[in-house]
């Protein structure tokens, strides 16, 4: 027997604290019985619905890190059918990306079916590390890059990367390459940053996040997380 909110969520239906939602707010039925109760505790045999969706929470957890290329979507289908991050993984279940990247914007992505481990990596207060590497307009000069390092204040709030380092300075195509390491995760929050110091973001990759790389793959390719890995994921909560 597992509380219900928890068997919802390995479901891979949604989170945790979604699924709590679900059940306060009288959507959720088990055994066609409505279900109001936190931490009421079920068995995978029972029939759950949540919002009027019948749960197959039986379902295998899967688990992919996928090196996201360009003009791609980072969602499970999209309305002018083009091509989503959930056509490059080998998989038939229910699938979704954690998180997103920018339709233009490369690098690593995790895919699950595990609504858990998808709500440790998303959760705002788990300062999970995610790295990206920019290529702006420009020549960041000294004082930008102080100016980055110390905290750039974002629609109120202030934002303080972990890491941050030059990586590459061309003078004759008037462009820097800059590594940054955040726990953020606002919409943007990378360019944003960047555009408050003037320059424009040319290009963007993620290129880790925790201690997870894209060591050995190429854009587009995907392999799957070892089980040692998703251990180490889940010690982050």
């Amino acid at each position: 027997m597992e509380r219900l909110q928890k068997v919802i969520a390995n479901s891979g239906f949604c989170s945790r604290r979604k699924a709590e939602e679900y059940i306060t707010k009288g959507k959720v039925y088990v055994n066609n019985k409505q279900i109001k109760e936190l931490g009421t505790k079920v068995s995978y045999e029972d029939e759950i619905i949540v919002d009027n969706m019948v749960l197959t929470s039986k379902e295998e957890k899967e688990y992919y890190l996928l090196y996201k290329p360009e003009r791609v979507i980072s969602s499970v289908k999209d309305e002018k059918e083009r091509t989503t991050v959930i056509d490059f993984v080998p998989s038939k279940g229910r699938i979704y990306p954690v998180g997103r990247l920018d339709y233009n914007t490369t690098g690593l992505l995790i895919l699950t079916n595990d609504g858990e481990l998808a709500n440790i990596l998303m959760h705002p207060k788990k300062n999970i590390e995610k790295t990206y590497l920019a290529k702006v307009n420009g020549i960041i000069t000294p004082e930008e890059f102080m100016k980055i390092k110390k905290g750039i204040i974002i629609e109120g709030r202030k934002v303080t990367p972990t890491y941050v380092k030059i990586k590459k300075i061309n003078k004759e195509a008037n462009t820097s390459s800059i590594l940054l390491t955040i726990t953020e995760g606002r919409n943007h929050i990378i360019k944003k940053i960047l555009k408050e110091i003037n320059h424009e973001v040319i290009k963007l990759k993620r290129e880790s996040i925790a201690f997870l790389t894209l060591e050995g793959l190429k854009p587009g390719e995907v392999r799957r997380l070892t089980i040692k890995e998703v251990k180490r994921l889940y010690a982050l909560k």
